[in-house]
């Protein structure tokens, strides 16, 4: 049996959230039956990952991979997730923990995106739609950075032009973008959501995209099938240097 793999997701009170990371990792599980896949979540929802990964180091287990489902590197992945494995690491020294890498940026999630504004009826690269990249925003200033990158490089796939926008701690918000597009002559604006579950924020950039002016917004990227091939991807990448090792 390979290494347990540990799913670090944000955590929502609106139970549809916990329900999409849930069917997300049935879909990882079915890619990798060989891996025993946990959920967790930060805030608002059991099971903590300290929780499970306790858990795991009760049965025996001598190695887990903590793999972050966010999809940017921001406060959760630099400070609350490396938090919870010093406690860890502290009640169980032999349990050997390999942190994977956030799930973003990755031109998977471009492909992710395009298959949920497909699913609103938006067409792939349509040279007269602009989009608004709408993330749930960050006070951590690299994170809205890496959103602005993202959009920068998927403007390159078709689009009349591609823009960020944050839901909240930064500017502009979602609604703002999509005005600014159509006082710039666009003659169609839709909004990706670049955000991994429904929930509080998932809704506000719909409700206020579409009060803007927005001709439609796509679904949470949920369980599309490239979140869960980078999930697998993640996990596989976080081990490679222990395979390395055994190598030498």
């Amino acid at each position: 049996m390979s290494a347990p793999m540990v799913a670090v997701a944000h955590g929502s009170r609106d139970p549809r959230a916990a329900a999409t990371v849930a069917a997300l990792l049935d879909a990882v599980r079915a890619r990798r039956p060989d891996v025993p896949v946990h959920a967790s979540f930060l805030d608002h929802a059991p099971p903590a990952p300290d929780r499970v990964l306790d858990g795991l180091a009760g049965d025996g287990a001598d190695e887990a991979v903590v793999l972050p489902l966010l999809l940017t590197a921001a406060y959760h992945s630099k400070t609350d997730i490396p938090g919870v494995l010093n406690r860890v690491r502290g009640r169980h020294p032999r349990l050997v923990l390999r942190t994977a890498g956030t799930l973003g940026p990755h031109p998977l999630l471009l492909d992710a995106l395009e298959r949920r504004l497909a699913d609103a009826g938006v067409a792939p690269g349509d040279p007269d739609t602009a989009v608004v990249l709408a993330s749930a925003g960050s006070s951590d200033a690299s994170a809205n950075a890496t959103i602005a990158r993202l959009a920068r490089r998927w403007r390159a796939r078709g689009w009349r032009d591609v823009v960020p926008a944050y839901a909240t701690a930064a500017r502009p918000a979602p609604a703002e973008a999509v005005r600014s597009l159509l006082e710039a002559g666009a003659p169609r604006v839709a909004v990706a959501s670049y955000i991994l579950a429904p929930g509080h924020f998932a809704d506000k950039v719909r409700r206020e995209s579409l009060a803007a002016g927005a001709a439609a917004v796509s679904p949470a990227l949920g369980a599309a099938p490239e979140v869960a091939d980078l999930i697998v991807r993640r996990y596989a990448e976080a081990l490679e240097p222990a395979r390395a090792a055994t190598a030498v």
